[in-house]
């Protein structure tokens, strides 16, 4: 007997198989765990985590689902995934371009076993083009997208940001929303079919709107020239008197000119807002301003008015922000504090996500219960695949 399926949200009911790699296919993977999907995790066995040594609870990314540890260069390891495969609808893999192939777990080979599956390959690269078989990291597909070249303050060297923009950004949303695409078409007559998310790619099309605005002749190719780059005074950070940060970004005049009256400032002496000429001097006075007053000050004052305001928080201090306690956008899980699943659902919640599991010879039953039964995964532990 299978196990029943016991996760809540949109995409309960949906399988997914996920070759464990580290950072967007892991996330891609946890995405859609986090709306309901059962996601069985292939781990190798020496599991890899970013070069980072922790306690398993601490590898987030890995969340709400079951893993096994299998050696995919064991003939009985690969025959036991495409035995999984005739149960699933998608696949997410993010190695270099030919190796599954290699392993036996090409797209080609899948598809045969299984002509409705989703098969996600995740890289930086893409599956095709001079550098697909080359290394790399966030920063270097962001760097060849255009968008790290544009992030940074006048006069300085580009500013290089956490690893948001290419690899969970252009890598495991892309992926996630074209799995789930694909699954669509697939249910709706189709078949299945490849999905190459390139981080590369991904990173692109975020800066859609930016390219666009390049296009018109908007955009000033120098860093910190622009509205949205730190170059407006209405758009940037502040220090305050404590040495805390604050942010404001009201673009809108009506926003813009409530901001100069609360501060205090003569709008003739700071000139026309849409006037780059005007800026400096602007940014000069709002500076002057949010430095003579604390922070703590500062929410009393703007918090929650238009002004488009917030606070720049730490990890630590992001939790306990009224707004985001009042949402539970973050959750205790087994003792960390975590992102809670996004986004909501009025009808079919996600559930509290689930701590990270190991995948190790004494679960391994257990992850498979759902996807074999009893008596197929006898079989597998007695020709050793995932240890007596």
């Amino acid at each position: 007997m299978k196990e029943a399926n016991t996760r809540t949200g949109p995409l309960r009911g949906l399988k997914v198989i996920e070759l464990a790699g580290i950072g967007p296919g892991p996330m891609a993977a946890m995405l859609l765990a986090d709306m309901g999907a059962t996601v069985l995790r292939i781990e190798r066995p020496e599991a890899v985590d970013l070069g980072v040594k922790r306690p398993l609870k601490y590898n987030l990314l890995a969340r709400s689902r079951k893993a096994i540890a299998l050696d995919l260069k064991d003939p009985a390891a690969v025959e036991l995934v495409l035995e999984l495969l005739d149960g699933a609808d998608a696949l997410i893999e993010g190695f270099r371009p030919g190796v599954t192939e290699r392993l036996g777990l090409g797209p080609d080979t899948c598809l045969a076993r299984n002509p409705k599956l989703v098969y996600g390959r995740m890289t930086g690269w893409g599956q095709t083009g001079p550098l697909a078989s080359a290394a790399g990291h966030d920063i270097n597909y962001i760097a060849l997208s255009g968008a790290l070249g544009a992030i940074g303050r006048k006069d300085q060297p580009p500013s290089v940001p956490l690893a948001l923009l290419g690899d969970f950004g252009g890598g495991a949303t892309f992926m996630a929303m074209g799995i789930l695409a694909a699954i669509i078409e697939a249910r709706a007559g189709g078949e299945g079919q490849v999905v190459d998310a390139a981080i590369v790619d991904g990173a692109i099309n975020l800066a859609t709107a930016f390219y666009g605005l390049h296009a018109a002749g908007l955009w000033r190719p120098e860093r910190g020239s622009n509205i949205l780059d730190s170059g407006a005074p209405f758009y940037d950070v502040y220090e305050c008197k404590d040495g805390r940060y604050l942010s404001i970004g009201p673009i809108e005049k009506r926003f813009y000119d409530e901001l100069v009256a609360r501060l205090g400032l003569d709008p003739a002496e700071l000139g026309d807002q849409d006037d780059p000429a005007d800026w400096p001097k602007a940014k000069a006075a709002f500076a002057r301003a949010f430095k003579s007053r604390t922070l703590a000050d500062w929410r009393a004052e703007l918090e929650g008015t238009d002004v488009c305001f917030a606070p720049v928080l730490s990890f630590d201090e992001a939790p306990q922000h009224p707004h985001l306690q009042t949402r539970a956008s973050f959750v205790d899980v087994d003792g960390v504090v975590q992102p809670s699943p996004a986004p909501r659902f009025s009808r079919t919640p996600a559930a509290a996500p689930t701590p990270p599991e190991a995948g190790s010879p004494a679960t391994a039953a257990q992850a498979l219960a759902g996807w074999l039964d009893a008596s197929a995964i006898a079989r597998w532990r007695d020709r050793g695949v995932f240890g007596k």
